[in-house]
């Protein structure tokens, strides 16, 4: 065979030519789901650290969770970064053929054996491990074109209404918000505190004690006294839900019967989780979702 084209080169640049030409005519109609794999996967862990600086982050977190990862199979590398506003991330990149799913279980093994070692503030907002390509593929924007909304609250509703239903979609591993939800903050007035004899220890344990959610249980159910017939469940005040609810929380109950409550030393407001991003889109108010 190799003979008869060497005999005949034009016969053999026309065939090549054809060749070519049915690849360009072919390459356009395969479906991407065809195409082959040869983006290496991709890890990315996710740590929240409120008030906590980059260093901070970098000795108490991620220096732990690395060491942790420096031995996961068929690793190629990792990359970490942290930010001013207590978050951080670890992505870790896979050699090509890796099966994704077997990378994150490895992973969230790994991140459960280092988990007791971090400090509880990050385990109590919680550690996510997500598989994905670190590049974005669509960026979904919301904005308010009469100003109605500002921009927290289209943050929030991105967050409850449009983030989830993206991340059902097959095929998406990872949506990030630009922007954050709804929270109640907290702003401690220092001197106040400071004038009541309390610390920020004391607020703390306040708020979780009187914003926690109580099952009361019920009244008259069996075993009973011999005789009731009626029996009833009961129901207490969940979780605070406004300002002026937790501006309401006891601090201090005095012996001459007064109390110093939250709002005495501290102003309470419905804000932003975080301020780490601000959007706008022609002056108006906006967020945004990768």
């Amino acid at each position: 065979m190799p003979q008869f084209f060497i005999q005949r080169p034009v016969f053999a640049w026309v065939v090549a030519l054809f060749i070519i030409l049915l690849g360009v005519i072919a390459i356009p109609q395969l479906p991407v789901a065809h195409y082959p794999s040869v983006a290496p996967p991709s890890v990315t862990i996710t740590a929240t650290y409120p008030g906590a600086t980059p260093q901070t982050m970098n000795d108490a977190v991620l220096s732990l969770i690395e060491r942790e990862l420096s031995s996961v199979k068929n690793l190629l590398y990792f990359e970490s970064s942290a930010d001013a506003s207590g978050s951080a991330s670890v992505t870790a990149t896979f050699k090509p053929g890796t099966n994704p799913e077997l990378a994150q279980v490895d992973v969230q093994n790994r991140l459960k054996a280092v988990e007791p070692r971090l400090p509880q503030a990050v385990r109590q907002d919680g550690l996510s491990v997500e598989s994905a390509s670190s590049s974005f593929l669509m960026i979904v924007g919301l904005n308010s074109d009469d100003g109605r909304f500002d921009e927290i609250a289209l943050n929030d509703y991105m967050a409850r209404n449009i983030v989830e239903e993206l991340r059902r979609i097959d095929g998406v591993g990872r949506v990030q918000l630009f922007g954050a939800e709804q929270a109640m903050r907290i702003w401690i007035e220092p001197e106040k505190l400071i004038a009541f004899g309390l610390s920020v220890n004391d607020l703390s344990t306040a708020i979780t004690e009187q914003n926690a959610q109580i099952v009361p249980g019920s009244i008259g159910a069996s075993p009973v006294l011999p005789g009731q017939k009626v029996s009833s469940l009961l129901t207490a005040q969940g979780q605070l839900s406004t300002p002026e609810a937790f501006a309401a929380i006891v601090l201090r109950a005095n012996v001459d019967g007064s109390k110093v409550v939250l709002g005495d030393v501290a102003r309470v407001e419905l804000g932003a989780q975080s301020y780490g991003f601000s959007n706008r889109e022609n002056g108006q108010p906006a967020t945004a979702a990768a």
